[in-house]
């Protein structure tokens, strides 16, 4: 991985970007791809689209989206313990003993989810749960004066302070996999377009996407501005191989074997042979899946947008989705990056995906 991108990948990655606060991390994103575009521009809700060939009439979108899971807060005690809410799918289940960061009115306030010890806990009653009324944070206050003091409100957003790492020089490790790495790997396919010199012809709209985790918001709202004639989504699926996962129900993926191509139906079967027949010819190892229904990705807004759009949906599998220890294997990130490259450089200006025509 080249320097520039590694240091982009840090920085983005271990940037904050709660649902509905994505601003800090949006603005890292745009910094870096817009020295590989021709224009970009944002929507009221901070989702971040940059283009190449803004002024062609075939539009095709590659997209992420940049949010990641976190709190609310919901409630402050008089002895100034902090009880919070979800925000998207967030796990009360890892919350126990982990480092936080509220985001307040002054300001970012260090805190921990705190636990009672073991030696006081019968998991038979209510006290040994976890769940909305168990799981608190403390910031260190012994009184709700104080912590309002600190600039910590009722509605405050709060995000585990945890930072990226490679495990065994193989595996990238993190929070916010799901789906910042998306936003890395669309923007180094701009990066890759750029230096290799490729003239696409149609428009690029290379866009990361706000309030995914929510139920795929901003990509509804982008979608509809953008009016593309076909969409490429990436997000993260499950390494069904870890421990806790029935493959007879979740189907069978694995990290290192490679991106994952998702039967639904609002995959289109005509863009999803074209990434078949590519990963073919360029040697791209991929997995294949099938989604029931919906793919619960922003494949689905994008599919069903305007009068419909050919849409597909490439997944980088991971473990251990919505937890602060996310893990990807880096030769899945370039074959997606890969993938992704390749499907644009071979793909024609105007290509009718349509069933019947």
């Amino acid at each position: 991985m080249k320097a520039q991108s590694k240091k982009f990948l840090y920085n983005y990655l271990n940037s904050n970007s709660p649902t509905g606060f994505e601003v800090a991390g949006q603005k890292i994103w745009l910094d870096y791809v817009k020295q590989y575009t021709d224009d970009y521009f944002t929507d009221t809700y901070g989702s971040a689209v940059a283009l190449i060939n803004p002024e062609a009439k075939y539009k095709v979108v590659i997209e992420a989206h940049c949010d990641e899971i976190s709190w609310f807060v919901n409630y402050i005690s008089k002895e100034g313990y902090i009880h919070v809410i979800r925000n998207g799918g967030s796990d009360y289940v890892i919350a126990p003993s982990k480092r936080a960061i509220i985001h307040g009115d002054s300001g970012t306030v260090d805190a921990v989810f705190g636990w009672p010890a073991i030696h006081v806990r019968d998991p038979k009653e209510e006290g040994g749960k976890m769940n909305v009324e168990t799981v608190v944070l403390d910031c260190g206050a012994t009184s709700d004066g104080e912590v309002r003091k600190m600039g910590v409100q009722v509605g405050s957003v709060v995000t585990f302070d945890d930072q990226l790492m490679e495990l065994n020089k193989k595996y990238l490790v993190g929070r916010a996999l799901d789906n910042r790495i998306g936003g890395f790997m669309i923007a180094e396919v701009a990066r890759l377009l750029k230096e290799n010199g490729v003239k696409l012809p149609f428009g690029l709209y290379i866009t990361n996407a706000v309030q995914e985790e929510i139920g795929l918001r901003g990509a509804q709202m982008i979608a509809q501005r953008i009016k593309p004639d076909l969409a490429i989504i990436t997000d993260v699926c499950h390494d069904t191989t870890a421990p806790g996962y029935n493959k007879i129900k979740q189907g069978d993926q694995r990290a290192g074997k490679g991106p994952v191509l998702s039967f639904a139906p609002s995959v289109h079967n005509n863009v999803l042979k074209m990434l078949f027949d590519v990963a073919g010819k360029k040697k791209i190892d991929y997995q294949r899946s099938a989604l029931s229904r919906f793919s619960g990705t922003d494949t689905d807004a994008f599919a069903y947008s305007n009068e419909g759009v050919a849409s597909a949906l490439i997944s980088l599998p991971i473990k251990y989705m919505h937890t602060t220890v996310e893990m990807a294997d880096l030769k899945d990130i370039d074959n997606v990056i890969k993938l992704m490259y390749e499907f644009l450089v071979q793909l024609k200006s105007g290509h009718d995906f349509r069933y019947i025509k």
